[in-house]
């Protein structure tokens, strides 16, 4: 049988709202065409969807797959961040860090043999998903009043869920490991830092977790009758970044 070429024209907009009963999506619609630029008209198409971060061939940070059946004009429509997951999470895509492609693979006769078909450079639609990143970290007056808590600090330990979002006090000089493969920390959360009237607060990565791309620690020294301020955010599944040292 001879191979047929399919040829997307790919158009994106937005789906995404800021509602907790409406999923972060992104409408996707492609025209397919056979080798000799004839319409694949009511035919079954399998799709996957890849998102890489950073540039075409960047890191995967999401794949998913859809089957779907083509129209009367060769159009076939699917939602991005409703297909049949593979890897990745869709609404914890970290939109703010850098520019995205979405690489689109296709078998035409409906099946798992799929052929490259391009790669398109994502512009304005990660901005309306990011947004709900940005209200996440510093809040919305229409979704999120709450304050941040003050955790006092002054015995070492892993880091908790409890802290996410909130404060550490460090009083007394302390330790905060963070653990590798600490789920509850979802990435672009953060944890603000201080550090007390001359207590030290030290944050030491355990095997596996770096801190600004590294394995080392991260010191905090409040001077006598001051504070030192610090930041951290979750970067990557086991990476942190931290200011303010």
């Amino acid at each position: 049988m001879k191979h047929l070429l399919s040829i997307l024209f790919l158009f994106l907009a937005v789906s995404f709202q800021l509602s907790a009963q409406s999923p972060e999506k992104i409408s996707y619609q492609a025209i397919i065409r056979a080798r000799d630029n004839s319409l694949l008209i009511n035919s079954n198409v399998s799709l996957k969807i890849i998102i890489h971060q950073g540039a075409a061939n960047g890191i995967a940070v999401y794949q998913e797959n859809h089957s779907v059946t083509s129209n009367n004009n060769g159009l076939v429509s699917l939602e991005i961040g409703t297909g049949i997951n593979v890897t990745g999470t869709f609404n914890t895509i970290p939109w703010q860090n850098g520019s995205y492609f979405i690489e689109t693979q296709v078998d035409i006769a409906g099946g798992t043999n799929y052929n490259i078909v391009g790669v398109t450079q994502l512009l304005s639609v990660p901005y309306a998903l990011h947004s709900k990143t940005a209200d996440r970290l510093v809040g919305s007056t229409t979704t999120n009043n709450s304050n941040a808590t003050i955790i006092p600090f002054s015995n070492s330990r892993n880091v908790a869920s409890a802290d996410i979002n909130n404060t550490i006090e460090c009083t007394t000089s302390a330790t905060l490991t963070l653990t590798s493969g600490f789920a509850s920390m979802i990435i672009g959360d953060t944890i603000n830092l201080e550090a007390h009237n001359g207590a030290v607060l030290t944050i030491v990565p355990s095997s596996g977790v770096t801190i600004n791309y590294n394995f080392v620690n991260a010191i905090f020294t409040g001077a006598t009758g001051n504070v030192r301020f610090g930041f951290l955010r979750k970067s990557g599944t086991n990476s942190y970044i931290i200011s303010g040292q």
